[in-house]
């Protein structure tokens, strides 16, 4: 080999040893660059999340129950408790236990408290009692939020079952039941008389009975402040009465047991049928399975709970003044029957989450 091809060959391997370094060196820092970027550069900060937390701190949430110690208000307490815990804001509970006049004392004194609550979720005992305190309440720039019971007010936010659909549910299904092969006698057990739950309720059922003359209603009475003792007695003396009834539309699942039980007495459990509805708690399934129920129309306390917790986090992250924005959510509802009963979920109070 000549000295010339020597010296050409050696400065090519040169060429291609300083290549390769350098091809090296390229690859290491892309690769290097990469890692810094998926170290820092790639992370993201969410230009909404540190504002959302800081909404809630230093917030105030007070819910003001017709009655705590129900599946219903324990559940739906219990949801909004943990959100409480979650976002960091304040939450207490203000019992009225089933005195609307210490309901509406209550919610003078949230009005007057200083500093004042930033959301009442209110639970109406009737729909006009709690009416113009909750515009006061408004007023003064604290969000009311009604529960599952609606005052004849419409105030930032409503979140529950559509009564009116219920009872439409109930009279609907009564009436398949009850064809001219059966004595089409009925009756109806309402609530309070002025209560959301019964007034919305009877719109329903009369839509319905509107359209089947033919069902005769042979009592239609009020169990009170939803007294089972009460559902017991109306339903043992319509029996005596009129042993050939057909159904029972009663208000709510917990004095229905009573109801149902009324019915077992005088021996006619699965010839007297019953349509109630509630929340879709343990009292369903128990009620279903044991053939207390035939009929029932769930407003699912997790799915409103849900709801409700929604509607706080809208109110204390809205720009508007408390009453601006009008937002209501009603609960899709679920019908359960003696049927179907093995299929359902029934909620507990520790069950729930949020």
């Amino acid at each position: 080999m000549s000295s010339f091809q020597l010296f050409r060959d050696r400065r090519l391997g040169r060429r291609i040893a300083t290549a390769v370094l350098s091809l090296s060196v390229a690859v290491g820092a892309v690769f290097a660059s990469a890692t810094v970027y998926a170290q820092g550069q790639g992370a993201i900060k969410d230009p909404e999340r540190t504002h959302y937390y800081e909404t809630f701190k230093g917030k105030r949430v007070v819910f003001v129950p017709v009655f705590m110690g129900l599946d219903l208000t324990e559940g739906w307490s219990r949801v909004m408790s943990l959100q409480a815990k979650q976002l960091g804001y304040d939450y207490e509970v203000r019992n009225a236990n089933f005195d609307t006049s210490a309901g509406v004392q209550i919610l003078t004194q949230l009005l007057n408290e200083d500093p004042k609550p930033d959301v009442v979720v209110i639970q109406n005992p009737d729909v006009t009692s709690y009416a113009k305190i909750e515009k006061r309440l408004e007023d003064a720039g604290i969000y009311v939020i009604q529960l599952n019971m609606k005052s004849l007010t419409m105030t930032t936010g409503f979140a529950g079952a559509d009564a009116t659909v219920i009872g439409e549910t109930q009279a609907e299904w009564v009436a398949k039941q009850c064809g001219p092969d059966s004595s089409q006698k009925i009756m109806i057990l309402n609530g309070p008389t002025t209560a959301p739950w019964t007034v919305y309720m009877q719109e329903g059922y009369n839509n319905v009975l509107a359209k089947h003359p033919n069902l005769k209603v042979v009592a239609r009475q009020s169990i009170g402040n939803y007294e089972s003792s009460k559902a017991k007695s109306i339903t043992e003396v319509t029996l005596k009465q009129h042993p050939d009834l057909c159904a029972i539309m009663g208000v709510w699942d917990i004095p229905d047991l009573a109801t149902a039980a009324a019915v077992k007495d005088a021996g006619k459990t699965g010839k007297v049928l019953i349509s109630t509805s509630g929340g879709g708690g343990e009292v369903a399934c128990k009620g279903l399975k044991t053939k207390a129920f035939d009929h029932y129309v769930s407003y699912d306390v997790p799915g409103q709970s849900r709801d409700v917790n929604d509607l706080i986090q809208m109110a204390l992250q809205s720009p508007d003044k408390p009453g601006k924005l009008k937002v209501a959510l009603y609960t899709p509802l679920f019908v359960y029957t003696q049927e179907d009963a093995d299929s359902h979920q029934c909620w507990a109070v520790d069950t729930l989450r949020q």
